[in-house]
């Protein structure tokens, strides 16, 4: 039963970060706001779009294919990406005055922390 619960927890923002990546292919304005992002124009917005979709349907994809197949290896990217995005809003809060943004960092520290130590609860699983 433990399982079943912490697989649903490491579902859980996989699929927020696939709605998200999806939101920036058909309906950027928006994700781009809630972000605190503005859409720039030309190949600004096309890296833009590109960089950021790819980005968070990285995220999802990777922790969703490591529930699936029951692989730690598919959850070490995005806990590896959202740790360094992390760390980056630090480095520019610290280095360029950046607002600091604890109100994005929190969740990205802890759903990285939640894929970790999750994962080698439901692959440990697997192996025995």
């Amino acid at each position: 039963m433990m399982i079943k619960i912490i697989r649903i927890l490491l579902i859980l923002p996989a699929i927020l970060f696939i709605t998200m990546g999806l939101r920036w292919i058909v309906a950027p304005t928006g994700i781009a706001g809630e972000l605190g992002l503005t859409l720039m124009d030309g190949v600004g917005l096309s890296s833009q779009i590109g960089d950021m979709s790819a980005f968070f349907l990285t995220l999802g994809l990777c922790a969703l294919m490591g529930v699936v197949t029951e692989n730690r290896t598919w959850f070490y990217p995005p806990v590896i990406m959202l740790a360094l995005t992390a760390l980056g809003r630090v480095l520019a809060w610290l280095l360029y005055d950046a607002s600091f943004a604890g109100a994005l960092i929190a969740p990205e520290v802890l759903i990285a922390l939640l894929w970790y130590f999750g994962s080698a609860k439901i692959c440990q699983k697997a192996r025995s």
